[in-house]
């Protein structure tokens, strides 16, 4: 595979960019990388997703593909010959998909909220997180991984949060693992992975930059403008009524 067929589109921390890469890993898929600058996106990034204009965005032999877990799925699709990263089953490839779409659903908004909300309103949002992340633990079972013995596509939706726990936890105050030591175990098994842990950052650098980001923009005087997310590529505020953009 020559890399210049391949090319990602994506920012460092993020979470739906890691998956990819992730499944990349997995299939030894060799790729240019390409950081974006979010708040100063790229003419390349506005043409291969001009309807998002968001990351990640895998370019294949010239085509996008947007949105992380159906790059996923293309990725399993388009080279076949190593890693399947989707069950061979129907009934269960439709189960890991449930799975995917219901971490989709929940998990990035119940865990932002569970470190940036305050008072009375962060203590529900923590107890909402650890319900979800419980439905996920009963879902993983006794079983290595999501769907059973094979690492896959449900496992590359959920494990690329694991690295930004440790900040949350630290701003929410609370800890996952006493509320979901299984759902942990989880995780650390699938840090043992290469594929997984050259790609998940350190937590703590995660939380540092969190952190200087949250600075710039003033976290006791911003008002939402959009679902703010240097994840999916977005990085528009309103501050003391002015509009803002944040560079990273």
């Amino acid at each position: 595979m020559v890399g210049s067929e391949v090319i990602l589109l994506d920012f460092w921390p993020s979470m739906f960019g890691m998956r990819v890469r992730i499944a990349l890993a997995e299939k030894g898929i060799e790729y240019d990388y390409k950081e974006q600058d979010l708040p100063d996106k790229s003419t390349l990034l506005l043409e291969m997703n001009p309807v998002h204009k968001k990351i990640p965005v895998l370019i294949h032999k010239g085509k996008p593909i947007n949105e992380s877990c159906i790059i996923v799925q293309y990725i399993d699709e388009t080279w076949k010959d190593k890693s399947p990263l989707m069950p061979s089953d129907p009934y269960t490839r439709a189960q890991a998909r449930f799975w995917a779409d219901y971490v989709d659903k929940k998990v990035y908004d119940a865990l932002k909220k569970s470190g940036t909300l305050k008072g009375e309103q962060q203590e529900k949002a923590k107890k909402e997180f650890i319900e979800i992340l419980k439905v996920l633990e009963g879902q993983i079972g006794e079983k290595p991984y999501f769907m059973g013995e094979s690492f896959g596509y449900a496992d590359i939706a959920l494990v690329t949060f694991y690295c930004w726990f440790y900040t949350f936890e630290t701003l929410g105050n609370y800890s996952i693992e006493k509320e979901c030591p299984k759902l942990i175990a989880w995780a650390k098994r699938c840090m043992q992975r290469e594929s997984v842990s050259k790609t998940l950052p350190d937590s703590k650098k995660i939380y540092e930059f969190f952190m200087e980001m949250r600075s710039k923009l003033g976290h006791d005087h911003i008002q939402k403008v959009e679902d703010f997310s240097p994840f999916r590529g977005r990085g528009v505020f309103l501050k003391h009524g002015r509009l803002v953009r944040i560079r990273y």
